[in-house]
């Protein structure tokens, strides 16, 4: 039983790249600068924790490209647009603010102002609010009465694929061991096969990253 302010709107924002790590996405709430990352977060204006977080299977499929000046100019996560009962990517989902969650989705645009009209966002399934690496909002569907939302691209898996660095990727696995609760052999064989790891990473490579983080 979720306990919530009846005063305050609230989401489940659904994190799939290095925000599975709990003490990385409190930096989007508290401010801080994650370890790993070249940039400071300044925080969400009301820095209250999640009044609630669960584990949560996106069947989107997970992918790397681009160059992230936070992450040593190498790719980071998006999923695709597309529904899709053969991929799975594993999430760890928050109980957020509607104003929590905008500020987040502010923070992951570079600062920019996010005018989003989330009622939309729910009855259309998808809506691209700016021209930005995650500029479009999915709704995922619902939870305990919240809509569950994530942010990606709008380029769906058409753009080269690029290799994340060993920093994002050991956040993403920390993330992945300690709210997920994978072992490292799980781990192994998730990440194996995502577009922008096959081909970048030899498997020794790979298990060297996991063991590590």
């Amino acid at each position: 039983m979720i306990t919530a302010n009846k005063q305050k709107n609230y989401v489940w924002y659904a994190s799939y790249g290095s925000n599975l790590s709990k003490d990385r996405f409190l930096c989007y709430i508290k401010g801080g600068r994650p370890k790993g990352s070249e940039k400071i977060e300044v925080g969400c204006r009301d820095q209250s924790l999640p009044i609630a977080e669960e584990t949560y299977i996106m069947r989107y499929p997970l992918y790397f490209a681009k160059e992230s000046t936070r992450w040593q100019n190498q790719g980071v996560a998006f999923i695709g647009l597309n529904k899709d009962q053969s991929n799975y990517t594993y999430s760890r989902q928050y109980l957020i603010t509607v104003e929590q969650f905008k500020d987040v989705v502010k923070q992951e645009n570079d600062g920019s102002e996010v005018n989003l009209d989330l009622t939309k966002v729910i009855k259309q399934g998808a809506m691209k609010f700016r021209d930005s690496w995650y500029g479009t909002v999915l709704y995922l569907g619902e939870k305990e009465g919240y809509p569950i939302l994530t942010f990606t691209s709008d380029w769906d898996l058409d753009v080269p694929m690029k290799q994340p660095s060993k920093e994002y990727l050991s956040m993403i696995i920390h993330g992945l061991k300690t709210t997920i609760v994978l072992s490292n052999q799980q781990i192994f064989h998730y990440l194996l096969t995502k577009p922008g790891i096959i081909g970048h990473y030899t498997k020794e490579q790979l298990m060297q990253v996991i063991e590590k983080a």
